[in-house]
């Protein structure tokens, strides 16, 4: 149940979790294991996991760029499929810019296929909600991405803000 949810800092631990996580969601690429753990050890200040009791419902894992340090940038966002639909997508986004290595951001971006209608609504949203706009350009054409790794979608910019200082 969503209202049992708590969000904190990811751990060593929690790598194996969010890659079974992402591996089961159906739609993000899967990364490697070891890409997960660096994910929770060495970018955790930036990073949330969703608990419900032992069980990880949900993650958000990011870095601020350091071609656009005002940014947070979202590399991945998956919510477990007993928890979808519940709104923990949107608040795994705002404790993600509330994590110590966001809470300066002055933009939330991310990079979504054109196909994931799930993450465009979850980030236009979120947007939404808080009540600033969303931009969107296409980032990385399909030409990018190498032939032999099978088709990819080219990968669409999302900018949002500027965020609400708190």
């Amino acid at each position: 149940m969503a209202d049992l949810i708590t969000f904190r800092a990811p751990a060593a631990s929690d790598a194996a979790g969010l890659w079974r996580l992402a591996r089961d969601s159906g739609s993000l690429d899967l990364n490697s294991p070891y890409a997960y753990l660096m994910w929770c050890t060495d970018f955790a200040d930036s990073a949330v996991v969703a608990a419900d009791g032992d069980e990880i419902a949900g993650f958000v894992v990011g870095h601020r760029p350091p071609t656009g340090p005002d940014a947070a940038f979202v590399w991945q966002v998956a919510v477990a499929r007993s928890q979808q639909g519940s709104g923990l997508g949107r608040r795994l986004l705002l404790a993600f810019l509330d994590r110590p290595g966001n809470r300066d951001a002055h933009w939330l971006t991310a990079t979504v296929t054109p196909s994931n209608a799930a993450s465009l609504a979850l980030f236009r949203g979120t947007a939404a909600h808080l009540g600033v706009a969303c931009e969107e350009r296409e980032r990385f054409p399909v030409a990018v991405f190498p032939a032999e790794a099978g088709d990819h979608e080219p990968e669409v910019a999302l900018r949002i803000g500027p965020l609400p200082a708190d």
